[in-house]
Order: structure tokens, then sequence, then C-alpha cells
């Protein structure tokens, strides 16, 4: 190979080296930063199966407390990125019975950790959103609402009521500015119903039959805190 083929051939390499390296430069301003990643607003049912019996959808619960929550980003471009973090929810299910007339509801708070992509404008505008997670409840709670009575409550912590792992999957939507909609699958039974009661108290197994598998709407709030290199 003569003088003039290898100065050729250098220039064509640097030609098409050269994006790449731009684009390395680019990506070596990225760093991961933080978003709120609040839930907020949730909006539940549950398609309860019991055995003998139909599956039906429970009544609508609604909550605006306790769900909180922090995201950690890393965008790989203005296009797509992914997103994990910690947060803590309040979800159940509620369950009515007409004969006799009461109602039931049962919650857990949980502590969860989410692993999603996002993709569309991941940086400054609106995108979609789409992964899993696990919850692990820390906290049961059931109330009994019985008509002409007074409602009975407990709470146990770390129960065996429920599962002590959760997961589930999701799909949403980010709308610029800052408000996200999620709608969330649990895939998994709510309650377990292999629980019995401590010994002489009745009825010893009372999830026995039950299979609950929850879904959910959330209307959040996921504020990003963009380090100064993406903002540039």
């Amino acid at each position: 190979m003569n003088r003039k083929s290898t100065l050729l051939l250098l220039v064509c390499l640097f030609a098409l080296c050269r994006p790449a390296v731009a684009q390395v430069q680019q990506n070596s301003k990225r760093k991961p930063y933080i978003s709120t990643g609040i839930d907020g607003y949730i909006l539940s049912t549950s398609v309860l199966k019991k055995t003998g019996a139909d599956a039906k959808m429970t009544t609508p619960r609604f909550t605006a407390l306790v769900n909180i929550g922090v995201n950690v980003n890393y965008d790989f471009s203005r296009r797509f990125g992914v997103f994990t973090g910690l947060g803590i929810k309040n979800i159940g299910f509620i369950e009515q019975f007409n004969n006799p007339d009461y109602t039931v509801k049962r919650r857990v708070y949980t502590v969860g950790l989410p692993l999603g992509i996002k993709w569309g404008d991941v940086t400054y505008g609106s995108y979609f959103i789409a992964g899993g997670g696990v919850d692990f409840p820390f906290n049961y709670r059931e109330k009994t609402f019985e008509r002409r009575s007074d409602k009975q409550k407990f709470n146990e912590w770390f129960s065996s009521r429920t599962p002590a792992v959760m997961p589930y999957v999701f799909i949403g939507v980010h709308l610029r500015p800052l408000v996200a909609f999620k709608l969330q699958y649990y895939p998994l039974n709510f309650m377990n119903p292999d629980f019995t009661n401590a010994p002489h108290t009745l009825p010893a197994q009372p999830y026995q039959g039950y299979d609950v598998k929850l879904l959910m709407l959330t209307a959040g709030f996921d504020i990003p805190y963009h380090p100064k290199a993406m903002i540039r």
C-alpha cells in the first residue's frame, strides 16, 4: 500500500469514527439523576375468585395517602432511558357480602423496587414507560364494617396473611411537565390461602379458597432533578 492509499484510508477511518466519538463524548456527560417517582393517587380493584363461585371485580378503592417514592434515572439519549427506585404504597381491596350485610377492607403497606424503561422525549417532554417490580409488605390491616354494629379492625406487622413478596408489571405514560399515569397489575394472589389462625380461633383458615389479583390505576408526579451536564 502506497503513501496516498494509506492517507486516504486514514481519512476514511476518521470520517467513519467521528460520529461515534462524538456520541461517546456526549454520553460521557450523562449522569444518573433523581426524580420524585410519587404514585400519589391510586384507584384499585381486583379480580376475586373464590372456591365454588365465579370470578368478579371487587368494589373500587381509592387512596391518596402514603404513596411516596423516589426514582433513579439514566437516559442513554434524548429518546430512551431506564429507571429504578424505592417507594412506599398503600394497596389492597374491598370485599362486600350481602348476607349478612357487611364489608371487609384488606390492605397492606409495602416498600417496593420498580425497574422500567422509558422512550419518547425522556429528557424534556412526554414519553411512555413500561416495566415491573416487586413489593414487600410490612404491615397488614383489616377492617370489617357491619350494619348496625361498630367496625372491627386490626393490624399486624410482617404478617403471613399475605405473601412476603408481591411482583407486578406496569405500563404508563409521563405527560409533560410532571404528571404520570400507570396501569399496574399483580399476577400473584394477594392473600395467603394457607394462612392459619392461632389455635382455638375461628375460622382456622380465613382466606382458604381465595384468589385475588390486584389491578391499579395510579396518577402521580415525577419531577426530575437533572445534572447540569445534561441541560447545557
